[in-house]
């Protein structure tokens, strides 16, 4: 293990380790600026009840990164690795279903005393590892192609990970692991028409059950709170003080801006207009009081890190690295990609977090060990590059 310190981390990647640090530093700040009139009007506590947690959340997200990027990623190639993912995956969305809790209107929590966590977001991550180690492996046999032994069973697992986060029902959660392991599937080297048979069935796969589900089922599917978000996202503005609450004081948040905002810890909007600006509208805060410049930095830290991700899967000639950079930078472009058109209107509310913006525990910390895999990754790849 030493020597395989010494080898690598002569070749960190350090401006991908800058953008990362200074992202979470960045919202940690932001989610205290933008949660403290929340946090003493809504939960009559300290106003930096919320900056505490994410701090204390940092402080395994770190040591997270910090263990994967010296964790050889090859392992992920592993038989062994690979059920221990899918045992940690199904275990938790199994678990959600048994005994947690519900919250948004979702089932998605597991209170385990000391913390909570939410198994779709380890799924999201999972699914990752899982489908780059399975797509490599066919892809170094040579029988990637092969329908019914390399596609047919991956695409299985993943369309019942769909399922069961469907039931939650976590639908923004669910449509972002459909996109990423369909973004791993087509870094893996499977040619275009097995691809698309691959994505049909994935379609059908989840028709299959979903809509029997949605028929019987609609009432819980479709509550309230769910048609009220797709009513405020064709028209926000024909119940402002209803469902339409948080769209429209993000509009206002995001408005009132400029080119350089009101300044740190002046959103008016945070106040108690916009419901739980920490979370998935942090983005309108903060274009709120640091404004375009502010929205720039964030937007260009992040496709900094999808854009490095898809370059290292790109030239690097090692299929498991190219599936696992691919599906990281893919899962935080597509996230950020949810959560940007969800309070700019693009697409209807599904309160998905900003990644390493917006509170959340653990987003941050799973979101922090996919870059700890990436940054070993980059590593490897840079060390392979310099041997030529």
């Amino acid at each position: 293990m030493k020597t395989y310190f010494k080898k690598y981390t002569r070749y960190l990647d350090y401006p991908l380790l800058f953008v990362y640090i200074a992202l979470t530093l960045f919202g940690l700040v932001m989610i205290y600026s933008a949660s403290m009139a929340w946090s003493v009007n809504y939960y009559d506590d300290a106003p930096n009840r919320f900056y505490i947690q994410q701090l204390m959340n940092l402080a395994f997200a770190f040591p997270a990164f910090a263990v994967a990027s010296i964790f050889p990623y090859k392992h992920f190639g592993k038989k062994w690795m690979m059920k221990l993912v899918l045992a940690v995956i199904f275990i938790g969305l199994v678990l959600v279903h048994l005994i947690g809790y519900e919250a948004g209107g979702a089932r998605s929590w597991i209170d385990l005393g000391f913390a909570n966590i939410q198994p779709s977001e380890v799924a999201k991550v999972g699914i990752i590892f899982y489908l780059a180690g399975v797509f490599s492996n066919k892809y170094k046999k040579g029988n990637i192609n092969n329908l019914n032994e390399s596609i047919a069973p991956p695409v299985i697992i993943l369309t019942l990970v769909l399922l069961a986060v469907f039931l939650e029902p976590d639908l923004g959660s669910m449509m972002i692991i459909g996109a990423v392991g369909l973004s791993v599937m087509a870094a893996s080297g499977i040619s275009i028409k097995f691809f698309a048979k691959m994505a049909g069935w994935v379609a059908v796969g989840c028709a299959v059950f979903i809509i029997p589900i949605m028929l019987f089922a609609s009432d819980i599917i479709f509550t309230e709170k769910r048609l009220g978000r797709l009513d405020a996202f064709f028209n926000p503005f024909s119940d402002e003080l209803g469902f339409g609450l948080q769209i429209v004081n993000g509009y206002l948040a995001i408005g009132s801006g400029g080119l350089s905002g009101l300044g740190l810890g002046q959103s008016i909007q945070k106040l108690g207009y916009l419901p739980e600006p920490h979370t998935d509208f942090i983005m309108s805060v903060i274009a709120e009081e640091l404004g375009v410049l502010g929205v720039i930095f964030v937007l260009g830290g992040l496709a900094f890190i999808v854009l490095r991700g898809l370059s290292i899967a790109m030239t690097t000639k090692d299929p498991l690295a190219r599936t696992l950079a691919a599906g990281i930078a893919s899962m935080i472009g597509i996230q950020t990609f949810v959560n940007l058109g969800g309070l700019t209107g693009l697409i209807p509310l599904t309160g998905v977090t900003l990644p390493f913006i917006s509170y959340g525990g653990t987003s941050v910390i799973l979101l922090s060990l996919a870059m700890g895999v990436l940054m070993n990754v980059s590593m490897v790849h840079k060390f392979e590059k310099s041997k030529k």
